[in-house]
């Protein structure tokens, strides 16, 4: 390999949205994520609504009256 063109590789701690804490290695040094295993849907069997930047709203007021109208 070359020299000096290479990142340097840190020991990361990740931080989730949920509180959860872990170490992963890394070119960063801090990372932070609002969806980890410990919280997942898929890995905790719980079904969760994530809203990220007010998605579902927007779904709703673009799409709500159609749903209701469905029924």
């Amino acid at each position: 390999m070359k020299q000096g063109i290479h990142p340097e590789y840190h020991l990361a701690k990740v931080k989730c949205a949920c509180g959860n804490e872990f170490q992963v290695g890394s070119t960063l040094e801090n990372i932070k994520v609002e969806i980890c295993s410990q919280c997942h849907p898929f890995f905790t069997g719980k079904q969760k609504l994530v809203d990220t930047a007010g998605r579902v709203e927007k779904f709703m007021r673009k799409y709500g009256n159609t749903l209701e109208k469905d029924k």
